[in-house]
């Protein structure tokens, strides 16, 4: 790109059609039934999300929106409701194969405008570290993307030979939670109400996997690991202080963590500012600091239409923040 651009947005989904069907029976199918659209993963169906003719699957559309929101760049990451976590590993590397390949064509075919990162089937880690290196190295796509809820923990010492291939291929790992599991929404009924498992769910394993990556040690085994969370990291500018007292106070906490703190690795980690609050953003960016914060809108989304979600942030270069994380300069 000749010029810089300057306002990059790092949260942004997109569905394809020639992603559907790719996981055999657990789809995904898209459809209408009496009116509504329709969303099947597997035995969980979301109503009412009218995909086709509009940005999510429209690019044509998405890049017009983006130039009413005076957005120059997007990185597109897959819909976090097909990470097929829980599907037989064949099926999810076929989906993650289809989806890459349709991801990098479709981005190529924009490269102005759109960058891609690439679905992994983390079932499977022998797989998702060839998928990674076929995505990064053969289709140019430009991050990894997973769920903060895997089959096992994001601390899991399994982990680590991925967790060094993202570091070899120097992409920064997104990191953004599902309301899918293995049984659908959660189990818990009270996150079944008010679209709570998007809203507080969310949050809440946000905030767990900023545990596991910093309590569980990832990020002493893997300094140059770039991993950028959703939604502000969760609830984590409110528990920080918290965090931090266990860090220094529990028996578990590595010798590391006792002395360095836990706001020094807090503060590798890199977290998206799509918290729909100034207060929030501003709490945040005293806890992590703003060197590490990048603009996320959720793209086209239910609470995308909201005002700029960087505002409490005026005097920060968001933009060259994401740059560095895209590895763009």
């Amino acid at each position: 790109m000749e010029t810089k651009p300057k306002k990059i947005d790092v949260h942004a989904h997109a569905v394809l059609e020639g992603s559907l069907g790719a996981a055999g029976a657990a789809g995904p199918e898209l459809g209408e039934r009496d009116g509504v659209p329709f969303y099947r993963i597997g035995d969980y169906v979301l109503h009412g999300v009218p995909y086709r003719g509009s940005p999510f699957m429209d690019v044509e559309l998405r890049i017009a929106e983006m130039d009413r929101h005076g957005i120059d760049l997007q990185l597109l990451s897959p819909n976090p409701l097909t990470y097929f976590s829980h599907a037989e590993p064949e099926a999810a590397r076929q989906y993650c194969r289809r989806h890459n390949t349709e991801l990098a064509e479709l981005t190529a075919s924009h490269s102005d405008r759109l960058l891609g990162a690439a679905q992994l089937p983390m079932q499977d880690l022998d797989g998702a570290i060839h998928e990674l290196q076929f995505s990064v190295r053969e289709l140019n796509l430009a991050a990894a993307y997973i769920d903060t809820d895997l089959t096992r923990p994001l601390d899991d010492p399994a982990m680590d030979e991925f967790y060094a291939c993202v570091a070899e291929l120097n992409v920064p790992l997104f990191l953004h939670p599902t309301s899918v599991g293995e049984f659908g929404p959660p189990d818990d009924p009270r996150l079944r109400r008010f679209d709570l498992d998007m809203i507080l769910g969310f949050a809440y394993s946000e905030t767990l996997a900023v545990a596991a990556l910093i309590f569980g040690g990832v990020l002493e085994r893997h300094p140059d690991l770039d991993i950028c969370l959703s939604h502000g990291g969760g609830a984590i500018q409110t528990l920080a202080g918290r965090f931090g007292r266990a860090a220094q106070k529990r028996r578990w906490a590595s010798d590391r963590l006792k002395s360095e703190g836990f706001s020094s690795f807090l503060s590798k980690l890199w977290f998206d500012t799509h918290l729909h609050s100034d207060t929030a953003l501003r709490g945040l960016a005293d806890q992590v600091g703003t060197e590490r914060l990048v603009y996320g809108t959720n793209f086209a989304g239910w609470d995308a239409d909201g005002p700029d979600e960087s505002t409490g942030l005026d005097e920060v270069d968001l933009a060259a923040n994401a740059r560095r994380l895209l590895r763009l300069e």
